[in-house]
Parts: structure tokens; sequence; C-alpha cells
């Protein structure tokens, strides 16, 4: 008996609407067609012009602020179901309320977690997602989740830059598992920052675990927000030794000052990625595209591929930096 193929049909929200295309043109086929409608008030309602019974839908939304993007994730994916889709993964670049992942102080909501819930009611079969603030966010979820890690996309621009001066550097003892994967494909040392803070954004003491004095540091890590801690911790390295201070950081959040924090700083650049596209134009910045990782990911996960193997895999060649 010959097996029933699906139809991949893969959709943006609105937040993540330049990354889709370039992940279509990636998987080579085109975007499907959705449109949002609005009332006057502000409420929207995202609607399928096209046919999705039976298909295995794809549906790309950042859930960055504001929470309209998250509304209509989870709205999208509603419709899909009621449509009668096959299969739908919520495809979210950036997974929204990443930080909140645990009760830090008393009377506070674990976000993470009620957004894995309200994914799962609306109607999400899978999820797949990339650099997650804290890796056991998986575990919040009772379907499958692809967690797509940011190494296979860093590791080709670190290799066009090391150099036996070269260090990778986690900004906290949390990442330093995120880093030593870098490191360890590249053969290149590594330190940590271990940090104190006293409230969020802001570090009050830092001290460096490993020799950086007149070494080239690369500061991996999944999320830039204001910059404020950033620009200190490179700041905080220079002032220790080193020779150069560039920063990693997947998913580009620069909410408040971050622009200006950047360009007042002493980093050599700032990579990230177009999980989250960026508000404006800075000549510190640079982007590396995921869209390559993500259509392989899909094709992947529509063909009953192996998607632990794309860990194993260096995409040098796929790998797409742009100045924005």
């Amino acid at each position: 008996m010959t097996s029933l193929i699906h139809q991949v049909k893969i959709f943006a929200g609105s937040a993540s609407t330049r990354l889709t295309e370039d992940i279509c043109e990636f998987y080579g086929t085109l975007s499907g067609d959705m449109t949002i409608s609005r009332f006057s008030d502000g409420e929207f309602q995202p609607i399928y012009n096209e046919s999705v019974r039976g298909c295995d839908v794809f549906i790309i939304q950042s859930t960055h602020a504001n929470s309209d993007n998250l509304m209509e994730l989870l709205m999208s994916i509603d419709a899909a179901k009621r449509a009668s889709a096959n299969y739908i993964t919520a495809v979210i670049p950036y997974y929204g309320y990443a930080r909140q992942d645990r009760k830090d102080k008393p009377r506070v909501s674990i976000a993470s977690k009620l957004i894995a819930d309200l994914l799962q009611t609306a109607g999400a079969n899978r999820v797949m997602t990339m650099e997650l603030h804290a890796p056991q966010i998986q575990g919040f979820f009772n379907v499958p989740v692809d967690h797509l890690e940011s190494s296979i996309i860093f590791a080709p621009y670190i290799k066009t830059l090391a150099n036996e001066n070269m260090v990778i550097a986690a900004p906290d003892v949390g990442a330093s598992n995120r880093i030593r994967e870098v490191a360890k494909i590249l053969n290149l040392g590594m330190v940590i920052c271990d940090k104190e803070r006293r409230k969020a954004n802001e570090i009050a003491n830092m001290t460096v675990i490993g020799d950086v004095k007149g070494k080239d540091v690369v500061l991996i890590d999944d999320i830039i927000d204001t910059g404020g801690t950033l620009c200190k911790s490179s700041l905080m390295l220079m002032d220790k030794g080193a020779k150069s201070v560039r920063a990693l950081c997947c998913h580009p959040v620069l909410s408040g000052k971050a622009y200006e924090n950047i360009e007042n700083s002493v980093l050599t650049e700032l990579v990230v990625t177009d999980t989250i596209p960026l508000k404006k134009h800075s000549d510190k910045i640079k982007v590396v595209s995921v869209a390559p990782l993500f259509a392989r990911a899909i094709r992947n996960v529509h063909e009953h591929g192996s998607i632990s193997s794309l860990f194993k895999q260096v995409f040098a060649h796929q790998t797409k930096i742009e100045l924005k």
C-alpha cells in the first residue's frame, strides 16, 4: 500500500514575513496565502485564503513584543485546526517569554509554561524553535519540540575569524554549555564570565574565569535586549586585558537604548540572526540568516527525517551574512 504524502504549506505570521520568504526560497516553495483582517478597534483575524485540508501546515511567527504576535500565532493555529489541517507545526524562531521559565521570586508567573499550554490548546501538533533561553522549556510541552541551536549558524562565521589568540566566552555560568560546543567544533579555548546581578539588565560585579589577556574574545549569548549587560561585560573584558571583544547573540530583541549602547560600546561588532527583524541599521551589527537551517528542519520534519542530524553539520556554504 502506498503511504499518503501530505502537501506542505508554509505560512508567514506578520512578525516573520521576510524570514518566511527566505525559508520558502531555500525550501523551494512559495509562502501560503494568508491575510490578517483588522477591525477598527484593533482586533484582528487571521484568514487562510487557500485550502489547508489534509495538509501539513507550518506557521512561522516569532513571538517578540508586542503580545499581538503571540495572539496572531495562536489564532492562526486555531484557524488551521478548524480548517482540517492534517498536522500543524508552530515554527517560532524566537520563543518570547522564555526568560520567565521559573519562579525566581515569590508570586510571579511561569510565563513560558503558560505559552506552551496555550500553543497546545490552540492545536499545535509540534513546535519548532531556536536557542531557547532555557532548554528545559522543552519539558513544558506534551508535543514534540525541535530545538535548533545557534552554534550551527555561528560556527562557520567564527571559523572565518579564528586565529591563535581567539577565545570563546560565555557571558554567564549558565551559558557555558552553549559555548562549549562551539569551542569544541573550532578547537578554541573558552572562558566564563561569572556575573552577579542586582536587577535585570544590570551587572553588579563580574569575575572572569580564564585568561583573556591579549586575546580576541568572542562572547556568545542567546538574547541581546537593551545591550547594557553585554556592553558592560565587553568593557570589563577589555579592562582585564582582552585585545578585542565581539559578540554573537541569536535573538536581537534590541529594546530601549540598545542601538545607542552598542554604537557607544567597545564591541568590534555584534552578530545576530534574523529570528527577529532589526528595527534599524547599525554599522556595528551584522545579520546571519537562519533561513537555510529552518528550511532543512521543515523538510526533515515533513519527510520524517532526523533533526539531530542537523546539529552534526556546519552549513558554511549556506551561511548568509548581511549588513543591515
